[in-house]
């Protein structure tokens, strides 16, 4: 399978649902929703392990190792196992659709890289990269309403995935294309001519205007937190390059914490990203602090929805909700057991 798989990598909000949007449009590829067929294998025990599950990590992941040291190959007879179980999930994926090429576009697959790499060393990737702080503001404010704070408590998006990408487009171990988001949104034809050559694909002018095509990602293969624009939109649109300034306007302490952030971050990972240091300083700091707060519009179901579970889940663990909440499923692991 590895000849027929192509890879779309970048992190959650970077642009990686339009891309796969725009190459799921050509007639060879077939882009299904998000898999996320790689990320349970790798922390298994042996390459990495899960803090918290049903059985003992711990003791999982050392009959992992032992077991592995056993096998005459070692780890090549392991990944060979595991290659063969993804396989027959991807040959299966692939073969109802009748094409040559298969899209995983799973965002989580950054932080497994090096598993990734070990498992299909010939397969292609596509590393999709955008401004850090466009990433983040649009992180901050789809799922979290805006709140920075809690947001980065929740999950802090840039310190986990900068230096992990950052990292693999250094040491490329396997094929590699670096696609910046601002480039691919200027100059899609140019951009997407480049990937469909690295791909060994044919270049379809159709990929530019996905929305006009009937092939692609359809409505049911959507994935979870997939941008409503990418299915509003015909073709690739660069108004949103500019808003993650805008969302900061009027925010100091949302600003403050972006610039550390961007503390955290070494200086060789922001070039390797694609972005220096200075520039997005600058940019930050000309953020007008002092101007009204401009809030997006939300009058959309998945908005409203998103709004609803951060405004529940605020505190969730310390006031009454929670407490409830708990109850409730402490009476339904008892009904359940």
């Amino acid at each position: 399978m590895q000849d027929q798989l192509l890879f779309v990598i970048g992190p959650p909000r970077s642009g990686s649902t339009l891309l796969a949007r725009m190459l799921g449009t050509n007639p060879a590829v077939h882009s299904p929703a998000e898999p996320h067929l790689l990320t349970p294998l790798a922390h298994l025990g042996f390459f990495a392990s899960v803090e918290q599950a049903p059985y003992d990590p711990i003791v999982t992941q050392a009959a992992a190792r032992e077991l592995v040291a056993d096998l005459p190959g070692g780890e090549t007879d392991y990944l060979d196992a595991l290659r063969t179980y993804t396989d027959a999930i991807y040959a299966r994926l692939l073969a109802p659709s009748g094409r040559k090429v298969l899209l995983d576009k799973t965002p989580g697959y950054a932080l497994v890289l090096d598993f990734a790499a070990r498992l299909y060393p010939g397969a292609r990737y596509v590393v999709l990269t955008r401004h850090p702080l466009a990433v983040w503001s649009s992180f901050a404010e789809s799922f979290f309403d805006g709140d920075h704070a809690v947001a980065h408590a929740h999950n802090p998006l840039l310190e986990r995935y900068v230096p992990a990408i950052a990292r693999f487009l250094r040491e490329a171990p396997v094929p590699i294309c670096h696609v910046r988001y601002e480039a691919l949104v200027r100059e899609p034809e140019a951009e997407l001519r480049r990937i469909c050559e690295f791909a060994g694909l044919d270049f379809d002018p159709g990929m530019v205007n996905y929305g006009e095509q009937e092939g692609g990602v359809t409505k049911t293969a959507r994935g979870l937190g997939d941008p409503v624009s990418v299915q509003r939109e015909k073709r690739p649109t660069t108004r949103s390059l500019a808003r993650w300034a805008s969302d900061l306007t009027g925010q100091p302490e949302a600003v403050a914490l972006c610039a550390r952030i961007l503390e955290s971050l070494t200086d060789e990972d922001l070039e390797t990203w694609g972005y220096a240091r200075r520039e997005i300083e600058a940019e930050l700091d000309a953020v007008d602090l002092d101007a009204p707060r401009q809030r997006r519009s939300r009058w959309n179901q998945n908005a409203i929805e998103r709004a609803v579970v951060v405004r529940l889940r605020r505190n969730i663990h310390h006031n009454a909700l929670g407490r409830i909440v708990r109850r409730i499923r402490f009476y339904c692991d008892a009904l359940l057991r």
